[in-house]
């Protein structure tokens, strides 16, 4: 079998809220990862893994993503993940990002979109019911949430603010790849 690079990959995670604030905020943020890369890579440390750093409104600590391609104010910006990346690549240290794709936030645009126009295209991302079945989330009661705006529920297998993306779509699935390979194009090692 072909020896892969994550094979016999050191990898660190990092939750990048309490690990090394840059700027005295109080949040742990992208510079901060940057700063630690020497000590990191004198640990032997080959691949850094990120908890989610995407923007989001952190109901669920960066797991309810509003945008994919956009990184969370709180942890710096664009700029700072690219210097995040190119620092650890120069140091032979990949980049492996947290990629949440069971489900987005009810702030992302696909969402309100689905939300505000049961015909748009985009309805068809999530899951819909008239009527709610047996399902609970695993956050707690039901993972159905009437939906007054469309008049239906959608399905939330977490938070109510975490609505599941539908994979039986196939424009969804397109619309994943194309921002996974955004990533892979800025030099992310997974």
């Amino acid at each position: 079998m072909e020896q892969k690079w994550w094979h016999n990959a050191v990898i660190y995670q990092v939750y990048p809220k309490s690990f090394k604030d840059s700027n005295g905020d109080g949040i742990g943020d992208l510079k901060g990862i940057t700063s630690k890369l020497d000590y990191l890579e004198k640990l032997g440390i080959t691949a850094i893994w990120l908890s989610p750093v995407y923007k989001s409104p952190m109901d669920d600590n960066g797991y309810d993503i509003s945008d994919y391609e956009d990184i969370a104010s709180i942890f710096g910006t664009m700029e700072d993940m690219e210097e995040l990346i190119a620092e650890g690549q120069k140091r032979k240290i990949k980049i492996i990002m947290d990629l949440v794709v069971n489900h987005t936030s009810d702030e992302h645009a696909w969402f309100i979109e689905a939300r505000e126009n049961p015909d748009s295209p985009k309805r068809d991302f999530y899951i819909w019911r008239d009527e709610p079945n047996g399902i609970m989330s695993a956050f707690s009661g039901s993972a159905w949430e009437f939906d007054e705006a469309s008049g239906q529920y959608y399905l939330h297998n977490f938070s109510k603010k975490q609505p599941d993306l539908n994979w039986e779509n196939e424009e969804l699935r397109h619309q994943i790849y194309d921002m996974m390979n955004f990533w892979i194009d800025k030099g992310i090692g997974g």
